[in-house]
């Protein structure tokens, strides 16, 4: 059970190592930088651990069940598409309610700027509905498998 908890840790904290490298190349926050650092230490401490079970104990390894490895990890994958996606959602309402990206037309009505929404926010919205699709319908389906 300690191997699987640390292989999810290590793959959570692997994509949070790109995301964070990703964040500060396009922004050079150092906040970014700091995190980025951050989770380089977490991945070298975990695969180390890892590292070090696999040594000593390799029946341990033997034991990883990896059906449940690969449901936990599509739960993962889902809950992490469906926060980007919510995260666009939101910053484009919050960009909605801005007067720089909307004017009314002849009849009073509200109408929104094409710029409120920007190509990347659109291009991630949609590249990842495929994966958040397939990833969400496997975990729902094993996770029915498994309580039925």
């Amino acid at each position: 059970m300690a191997i699987i908890v640390l292989l999810l840790l290590l793959c959570i904290s692997f994509t949070a190592h790109i995301f964070y490298l990703i964040a500060y190349v396009r922004s050079h926050n150092e906040h970014y930088l700091r995190r980025f650092l951050d989770t380089t230490v977490v991945n070298v401490v975990t695969a180390g651990l890892c590292i070090v079970l696999a040594i000593f104990r390799p029946a341990k390894i033997d034991e990883i069940d990896g059906s449940v490895l690969v449901w936990l990890m599509s739960g993962a994958l889902m809950t992490a598409i469906m926060l980007l996606q919510a995260s666009i959602f939101a910053r484009v309402r919050r960009r909605a309610k801005l007067p720089e990206y909307y004017h009314y037309n002849y009849f009073g009505k509200k109408v929104l700027k094409p710029s409120v929404l920007g190509a990347y926010e659109l291009l991630f919205f949609f590249l990842s509905l495929p994966f958040f699709l397939i990833a969400g319908a496997y975990f729902i389906a094993r996770a029915i498998k498994l309580f039925l």
